[in-house]
């Protein structure tokens, strides 16, 4: 149990549940910093397959904790003229380290999903909605700037819909967010929504972890790099891959019309 987030393990699945219901979970510094330790622990400890994030109380997140910028304007007042700038780039280190982590990433995301809980809803590899999350993207009605968000809201929904969003302030519920592509599924809230997300963990644990994290790694790289001048790189990593001991291990299993060893038994 951290600070602010209530942590647990189960078969290779890390649960992480963002734990400030009184606050539906607004996204303190203090849990940006927890939610970096937890995740470099679980890439660092090598049993872990799968991260789950959600938030307790019946919200994701309702976005950055107000106290947290009241007090960086406070330094900046004191002398301090990056206070605000900084306090913005620890949320997008947080989220540039889930979108770039080979562990398979998956988000339950119900109630409030805002601001950074916006975010972190962009940087997973799934997102599962229950049929009440309420999605927004605030900050321009406010003044200000979505800014460590806005790349990441590009790259999972596309220039064209992010731009929309932020000229009107996005809002969405969650059947307009899986139109766009902003979640991946929308399921009823309560015991459909956690069935579907058992479903999700029970495919991702078939397949094997190194060759997860390697086609993750693929695609980023993919995002920014035409096709064509990936050719004999990719070639080069499917080699690897097949010649290693879950390429090998993949391939006999399935020979043998058997589950592979990764595979839950």
């Amino acid at each position: 149990m951290a600070g602010t987030l209530a942590v647990s393990t189960d078969g290779g699945v890390l649960h992480i549940t963002l734990d400030r219901p009184a606050t539906r979970n607004a996204m303190s510094l203090r849990m940006v910093d927890e939610l970096r330790d937890v995740l470099a622990r679980a890439e660092a400890a090598g049993d872990v397959r799968a991260i789950v994030l959600r938030g307790a109380g019946g919200h994701f997140c309702a976005g950055a904790d107000l106290q947290d910028m009241a007090q960086a304007r406070q330094r900046e007042l004191a002398g301090d003229p990056d206070a605000i700038a900084a306090v913005n780039a620890r949320f997008g280190a947080l989220c540039g380290a889930f979108a770039r982590t080979g562990l398979a990433t998956i988000a339950v995301l119900e109630g409030a999903v805002m601001g950074g809980g916006l975010g972190l809803a962009c940087v997973v590899d799934v997102a599962l909605a229950g049929q009440g999350a309420q999605l927004r993207l605030p900050e321009t009605s406010l003044g200000v700037v979505p800014a460590q968000i806005a790349a990441f809201l590009v790259e999972r929904v596309g220039a064209s819909q992010a731009r929309r969003l932020a000229v009107t302030g996005g809002r969405l519920d969650a059947a307009q967010a899986l139109a766009i592509g902003l979640v991946h599924e929308v399921h009823e809230d309560g015991a459909a929504l956690d069935a579907a997300l058992a479903t999700t963990l029970a495919q991702t644990l078939r397949c094997a972890p190194g060759a997860i994290a390697a086609t993750k790694a693929l695609m980023a790289r993919a995002l920014h790099t035409p096709a064509a001048d990936l050719v004999d790189d990719a070639a080069q990593l499917f080699a690897k891959a097949a010649r290693g001991p879950e390429g090998i291990e993949g391939m006999t299993a399935f020979l043998q019309k058997r589950s592979p060893s990764w595979a839950p038994q």
